[in-house]
Protein backbone atom coordinates (compact mmCIF):
# COMPACT_ATOMS: atom_id res chain seq x y z
CA UNK A 1 0.00 0.00 0.00
CA UNK A 2 1.19 3.50 -1.22
CA UNK A 3 0.28 6.23 2.11
CA UNK A 4 0.13 9.93 1.46
CA UNK A 5 0.70 11.71 4.95
CA UNK A 6 0.56 15.09 5.97
CA UNK A 7 -0.98 17.44 8.30
CA UNK A 8 -1.23 20.93 9.51
CA UNK A 9 1.81 21.44 12.13
CA UNK A 10 4.15 21.40 9.54
CA UNK A 11 6.44 18.42 8.61
CA UNK A 12 8.55 18.08 11.28
CA UNK A 13 5.85 18.29 14.28
CA UNK A 14 5.76 15.59 16.66
CA UNK A 15 2.81 13.77 15.71
CA UNK A 16 3.46 13.43 12.00
CA UNK A 17 7.00 11.98 12.48
CA UNK A 18 5.51 9.31 15.24
CA UNK A 19 2.90 8.30 12.24
CA UNK A 20 5.27 8.14 9.59
CA UNK A 21 7.17 5.65 11.81
CA UNK A 22 4.58 3.62 12.56
CA UNK A 23 2.82 3.50 9.06
CA UNK A 24 6.37 2.81 7.38
CA UNK A 25 6.52 -0.38 8.93
CA UNK A 26 3.50 -1.65 6.98
CA UNK A 27 3.37 0.24 4.16
CA UNK A 28 5.15 2.68 1.69
CA UNK A 29 5.24 6.03 3.13
CA UNK A 30 5.63 9.83 1.26
CA UNK A 31 5.39 13.33 3.33
CA UNK A 32 3.93 16.38 1.68
CA UNK A 33 3.69 18.58 4.51
CA UNK A 34 3.77 22.13 5.34
CA UNK A 35 6.43 24.30 5.88
CA UNK A 36 4.93 25.48 9.11
CA UNK A 37 2.26 25.36 10.83
CA UNK A 38 -0.82 26.10 9.37
CA UNK A 39 -3.20 25.15 11.74
CA UNK A 40 -7.22 25.86 11.30
CA UNK A 41 -6.05 26.42 7.32
CA UNK A 42 -9.45 24.65 6.59
CA UNK A 43 -9.71 23.68 3.00
CA UNK A 44 -7.96 26.67 1.50
CA UNK A 45 -5.54 26.36 -2.17
CA UNK A 46 -3.18 28.73 -2.63
CA UNK A 47 -4.12 29.95 -6.52
CA UNK A 48 -2.56 33.44 -7.96
CA UNK A 49 0.85 32.63 -7.02
CA UNK A 50 3.57 29.25 -7.38
CA UNK A 51 3.75 27.32 -4.70
CA UNK A 52 7.53 26.57 -3.65
CA UNK A 53 8.03 22.77 -2.46
CA UNK A 54 11.53 21.54 -1.21
CA UNK A 55 13.01 18.06 -0.91
CA UNK A 56 13.85 17.02 2.50
CA UNK A 57 15.12 13.59 1.90
CA UNK A 58 13.46 10.53 0.04
CA UNK A 59 9.89 10.72 -0.47
CA UNK A 60 9.89 13.58 1.82
CA UNK A 61 8.37 16.96 1.03
CA UNK A 62 7.63 20.50 2.77
CA UNK A 63 5.48 22.86 1.00
CA UNK A 64 5.09 26.76 1.10
CA UNK A 65 1.41 26.47 1.18
CA UNK A 66 -1.82 24.67 3.14
CA UNK A 67 -2.88 21.55 4.18
CA UNK A 68 -4.84 21.08 1.36
CA UNK A 69 -2.37 22.77 -0.96
CA UNK A 70 0.15 19.80 0.02
CA UNK A 71 -2.57 16.67 -0.97
CA UNK A 72 -3.67 18.64 -4.05
CA UNK A 73 -0.45 19.09 -5.84
CA UNK A 74 0.80 15.98 -4.72
CA UNK A 75 -1.75 13.83 -6.27
CA UNK A 76 -2.48 16.31 -9.48
CA UNK A 77 1.32 16.21 -10.09
CA UNK A 78 3.89 16.01 -7.89
CA UNK A 79 4.06 12.32 -7.30
CA UNK A 80 4.48 10.19 -10.05
CA UNK A 81 2.01 7.40 -8.24
CA UNK A 82 -1.13 7.59 -7.07
CA UNK A 83 -1.80 7.25 -3.66
CA UNK A 84 -3.65 4.76 -1.99
CA UNK A 85 -4.93 6.33 1.00
CA UNK A 86 -4.27 9.60 2.69
CA UNK A 87 -3.69 9.98 6.11
CA UNK A 88 -3.18 13.15 7.87
CA UNK A 89 -1.79 13.99 11.74
CA UNK A 90 -1.38 13.15 14.18
CA UNK A 91 -2.55 16.41 14.95
CA UNK A 92 -1.40 18.22 18.38
CA UNK A 93 -4.85 18.91 19.79
CA UNK A 94 -8.67 17.42 19.30
CA UNK A 95 -10.67 18.07 16.21
CA UNK A 96 -13.99 17.28 17.37
CA UNK A 97 -18.03 18.37 16.04
CA UNK A 98 -17.60 22.21 14.73
CA UNK A 99 -13.29 21.72 14.96
CA UNK A 100 -13.55 19.37 11.29
CA UNK A 101 -14.63 22.70 9.61
CA UNK A 102 -12.21 24.87 10.32
CA UNK A 103 -9.33 21.83 11.13
CA UNK A 104 -6.37 21.74 8.31
CA UNK A 105 -5.88 18.20 9.45
CA UNK A 106 -8.96 17.21 8.30
CA UNK A 107 -8.83 19.49 5.47
CA UNK A 108 -5.95 17.60 4.12
CA UNK A 109 -7.70 14.25 4.64
CA UNK A 110 -10.96 15.75 2.54
CA UNK A 111 -8.68 16.81 -0.21
CA UNK A 112 -7.51 13.40 -0.88
CA UNK A 113 -11.01 11.91 -0.69
CA UNK A 114 -12.67 14.77 -3.13
CA UNK A 115 -9.99 13.49 -5.57
CA UNK A 116 -11.18 10.29 -4.71
CA UNK A 117 -8.69 8.91 -2.67
CA UNK A 118 -9.86 7.50 1.20
CA UNK A 119 -8.33 9.35 3.76
CA UNK A 120 -8.23 9.00 7.69
CA UNK A 121 -7.43 12.13 10.07
CA UNK A 122 -6.14 11.54 13.23
CA UNK A 123 -5.67 13.88 16.12
CA UNK A 124 -4.50 13.53 19.88
CA UNK A 125 -7.00 15.23 22.38
CA UNK A 126 -4.69 17.38 24.24
CA UNK A 127 -2.49 20.25 23.17
CA UNK A 128 0.56 20.09 23.66
CA UNK A 129 0.08 16.38 22.94
CA UNK A 130 2.07 14.19 24.82
CA UNK A 131 1.41 10.58 23.88
CA UNK A 132 1.56 10.89 20.25
CA UNK A 133 2.74 7.03 19.77
CA UNK A 134 -1.00 5.99 21.05
CA UNK A 135 -2.51 7.83 18.06
CA UNK A 136 0.27 6.66 15.58
CA UNK A 137 -0.35 3.07 16.49
CA UNK A 138 -4.05 3.26 16.45
CA UNK A 139 -3.95 4.89 12.52
CA UNK A 140 -1.52 2.01 12.10
CA UNK A 141 -4.13 -0.49 12.95
CA UNK A 142 -6.94 1.05 11.20
CA UNK A 143 -4.51 0.78 8.12
CA UNK A 144 -4.16 -2.66 8.51
CA UNK A 145 -7.62 -3.57 8.69
CA UNK A 146 -7.68 -1.68 5.72
CA UNK A 147 -5.21 -4.16 3.90
CA UNK A 148 -6.95 -7.10 5.24
CA UNK A 149 -10.77 -5.91 5.19
CA UNK A 150 -11.50 -2.67 2.87
CA UNK A 151 -14.40 -0.76 3.10
CA UNK A 152 -16.90 -1.17 0.17
CA UNK A 153 -17.49 2.75 -0.59
CA UNK A 154 -15.34 6.23 -0.63
CA UNK A 155 -14.95 7.20 2.53
CA UNK A 156 -13.38 9.67 4.99
CA UNK A 157 -12.83 9.11 8.67
CA UNK A 158 -12.60 11.67 11.36
CA UNK A 159 -10.40 9.97 14.57
CA UNK A 160 -9.72 11.74 17.10
CA UNK A 161 -7.59 9.31 20.29
CA UNK A 162 -7.38 9.89 24.17
CA UNK A 163 -4.02 11.63 25.18
CA UNK A 164 -3.19 8.60 27.33
CA UNK A 165 -0.57 5.48 27.12
CA UNK A 166 -2.06 2.91 24.77
CA UNK A 167 -2.54 0.44 27.24
CA UNK A 168 -5.65 2.75 28.92
CA UNK A 169 -7.28 3.50 26.01
CA UNK A 170 -10.69 1.93 26.81
CA UNK A 171 -11.82 0.82 23.29
CA UNK A 172 -13.04 2.33 20.02
CA UNK A 173 -16.79 3.68 19.08
CA UNK A 174 -18.08 4.78 15.86
CA UNK A 175 -20.01 8.16 16.84
CA UNK A 176 -21.26 11.59 15.25
CA UNK A 177 -20.03 14.93 15.76
CA UNK A 178 -20.92 16.70 18.82
CA UNK A 179 -21.07 20.43 18.82
CA UNK A 180 -19.73 23.03 20.93
CA UNK A 181 -21.21 26.39 22.17
CA UNK A 182 -20.18 29.36 20.73
CA UNK A 183 -16.50 30.23 20.81
CA UNK A 184 -15.19 32.66 23.34
CA UNK A 185 -14.93 36.02 22.52
CA UNK A 186 -12.04 37.65 20.59
CA UNK A 187 -9.53 39.69 22.65
CA UNK A 188 -8.19 43.16 21.88
CA UNK A 189 -4.41 42.90 22.59
CA UNK A 190 -3.34 46.14 22.43
CA UNK A 191 -3.24 49.30 20.44
CA UNK A 192 -1.17 49.98 16.91
CA UNK A 193 1.42 52.33 16.25
CA UNK A 194 -0.11 53.23 12.88
CA UNK A 195 -3.62 55.13 13.24
CA UNK A 196 -6.26 53.50 11.97
CA UNK A 197 -4.70 50.33 13.13
CA UNK A 198 -6.14 47.62 16.05
CA UNK A 199 -4.86 43.86 17.07
CA UNK A 200 -7.36 41.26 17.73
CA UNK A 201 -6.83 37.90 18.88
CA UNK A 202 -9.49 34.93 18.12
CA UNK A 203 -10.29 33.26 21.30
CA UNK A 204 -10.74 29.61 22.49
CA UNK A 205 -13.13 27.20 21.02
CA UNK A 206 -15.75 27.05 23.28
CA UNK A 207 -16.82 24.17 25.24
CA UNK A 208 -18.64 20.93 24.65
CA UNK A 209 -22.12 21.28 23.98
CA UNK A 210 -23.64 18.39 22.49
CA UNK A 211 -21.53 15.90 23.97
CA UNK A 212 -23.56 12.49 24.74
CA UNK A 213 -22.02 9.25 24.97
CA UNK A 214 -23.45 8.35 20.82
CA UNK A 215 -20.90 11.81 20.07
CA UNK A 216 -17.05 12.09 19.79
CA UNK A 217 -16.87 14.37 22.58
CA UNK A 218 -18.87 11.31 25.01
CA UNK A 219 -16.38 8.86 23.82
CA UNK A 220 -13.19 10.79 24.17
CA UNK A 221 -14.45 11.38 27.41
CA UNK A 222 -14.62 7.97 28.24
CA UNK A 223 -11.05 7.61 26.95
CA UNK A 224 -12.46 5.77 23.73
CA UNK A 225 -11.04 6.26 20.18
CA UNK A 226 -13.84 7.77 18.77
CA UNK A 227 -14.22 7.16 14.70
CA UNK A 228 -16.39 9.31 12.75
CA UNK A 229 -17.52 9.11 8.87
CA UNK A 230 -17.63 12.27 7.42
CA UNK A 231 -19.87 13.77 4.27
CA UNK A 232 -18.61 16.36 1.93
CA UNK A 233 -22.16 17.48 0.76
CA UNK A 234 -23.14 20.73 2.08
CA UNK A 235 -26.62 20.23 1.12
CA UNK A 236 -29.96 21.25 3.13
CA UNK A 237 -32.19 18.87 1.58
CA UNK A 238 -34.78 19.10 3.90
CA UNK A 239 -35.25 22.88 2.98
CA UNK A 240 -35.18 22.44 -0.88
CA UNK A 241 -39.17 22.23 -1.11
CA UNK A 242 -39.10 25.24 1.24
CA UNK A 243 -36.42 27.62 -0.69
CA UNK A 244 -38.45 26.93 -4.14
CA UNK A 245 -41.68 27.51 -2.76
CA UNK A 246 -39.98 31.02 -1.03
CA UNK A 247 -38.41 31.72 -4.67
CA UNK A 248 -41.82 30.58 -6.66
Amino acid sequence: MKILVSNDDGYQAPGILALVKALSTIAEVTVVAPADDRSAASSSLTVGKPVRIHEAGERRYYVEGTPADCVHIAVNGLLDFRPDLVVTGVNNGSNLGDDTIYSGTVAAAMEGYLLGIPGIAMSLTHKPGKHFDTAAHVAAGLVRRLMTKPLPMPWLLNVNVPDVPEDDLAGMRVVRLGRRHQAEPVERTHHHHEPGVQVWRIGPAGKAADAGPDTDFGTIAENCVSVTPLLIDLTRYDNLRHVANWLA
